[in-house]
């Protein structure tokens, strides 16, 4: 699509979300620099005119975001754009913060507190850190060894496991992981990548003395560790945002598997640790839909996960269980915990052990038979209506009303 397909309703969701997120987090999860000229005024407030018309394109259907590189900013293109759709624009000048949202991060409260705000400053910023992870090239591919050490601290995580263990057990269990799933020559050394990570600040080392040493090195990298034991794992707020929030949760895999496993298939690493199911985005009650943004923000990074294994799916699999989880929980966030069917004649009112409804996320079109991983054509069912719809009599029928139900209650979600 081009520039002129996008209409003041995306430009709303990416201002909105700039608003959410703050100038600054906003620019470095869309890959932009400060505008140097060009300003989007509105309601009082300054905002990077092309920044904001890039990340409104990623709001089209079936669209992503575009990079600076991709378009011009300048007065006949994203300028003349916005000035089309009633946007007022000022050129030069110094930009005024948004207040209380354009600082990079808020004071945190407390966990059980924490507002959407701080919450997806907070989640950006881990991606961000993640993505500048600084590994070994020097075999033409990213080295694997602290993307796996991650990756098997947000499976503890998930699993709601102690946040701090003993260096023997996170030798024994990382050095195993290296040993098996380490496609690129990797030694089961958990020495090397602690000390990157927590160079980077993205580990935390307890009970030991002197300074941390440089991942660098190999005999003496080794003795501080087996000297010293120290207690570590992933820092207190880092472990605790992974634990509570599915969204950045999965959003840190994504990061993960498209920076450092390409060409790579990471299916037996992530079953193992627990991360390869569709519900690996779930967290807590669910919150249900608050606006439109955050249901077009799931169904994005679902179709860029759809556009990303396109053509490079490994045969045997069939479902990507990490771009479902993005669609499940835009399906569940939009249907406010009731069955879709409309013609339901009563889901149970009970809950599951985890305070939910019991509610299926079914696929309408099935995908052997074409059929996507996407809100559009998925739909929220109780445990009657999904046994109908997949062996019933009057299945076939059922499918064709769900389907329906489906495209309706995705543009709805959309603010459409």
């Amino acid at each position: 699509m081009a520039l002129s397909d996008i209409t003041r309703s995306e430009v709303a969701k990416a201002i909105e979300e700039c608003d959410r997120l703050g100038r600054d987090l906003f620019l470095q999860r869309y890959g932009f620099r400060p505008a140097r000229r060009y300003l989007l005024s509105h309601e009082g407030r300054q905002y990077d005119s092309k920044a904001v018309v890039g990340a409104a394109h990623g709001f089209l259907p079936g669209q992503v975001p575009l990079a600076a590189k991709d378009f011009s900013g300048g007065a006949e293109h994203a300028v003349r754009l916005l000035k089309s759709l009633g946007y007022s624009i000022e050129e030069g000048g110094v930009r005024q913060a948004a207040p209380e949202l354009a600082q990079n991060a808020a004071p945190a409260p407390p966990a059980a507190l924490a507002d959407a705000t701080s919450a997806a400053a907070a989640s950006a910023g881990l991606v961000a850190a993640v993505s500048r992870l600084k590994v070994n090239r020097s075999s033409g591919h990213p080295a694997l060894y602290q993307p796996i050490t991650l990756l098997w601290a947000i499976g503890r995580a998930r699993r709601g496991e102690s946040r701090l263990v003993s260096w023997r057990e996170t030798e024994a269990a990382v050095g195993s992981l290296l040993e098996r799933h380490g496609a690129r020559g990797e030694r089961p050394r958990p020495d090397h990548p602690v000390a990157a990570l927590y160079r980077a600040g993205l580990w935390e080392l307890r009970g030991h003395e002197g300074a941390v040493p440089s991942a660098h090195g190999d005999v003496g990298l080794r003795n501080w560790f087996a000297d010293r034991q120290p207690l570590g794992g992933l820092p207190g707020s880092v472990h605790e945002l992974l634990r509570r929030s599915g969204e950045t949760r999965l959003s840190v895999i994504e990061e993960l598997l498209s920076t450092f496993f390409e060409d790579l298939d990471p299916g037996p690493l992530l079953t193992e640790l627990g991360l390869y199911d569709d519900q690996v985005a779930d967290d807590g009650p669910e919150p249900w839909l608050l606006d439109a943004a955050r249901y077009e923000r799931l169904c994005r990074n679902a179709e860029r996960q759809e556009a990303r294994n396109g053509g490079r799916r490994v045969a045997r699999v069939i479902r990507d269980p990490l771009r479902s989880a993005w669609a499940r929980k835009a399906v569940l966030s939009r249907c406010e915990g009731r069955c879709e069917n409309p013609g339901c004649a009563g889901q149970p009112d009970d809950v599951t052990d985890a305070r939910k409804p019991i509610l299926e996320v079914d696929h309408v079109v099935d995908l052997a038979l074409g059929g996507r991983d996407h809100p559009s054509q998925m739909v929220a069912l109780c445990p009657n209506c999904h046994a109908v719809k997949t062996r019933g009599s009057r299945r076939e029928a059922l499918r064709l009303i769900l389907l329906r139900v489906a495209g309706e209650r995705h543009d709805v979600a959309r603010g459409r």
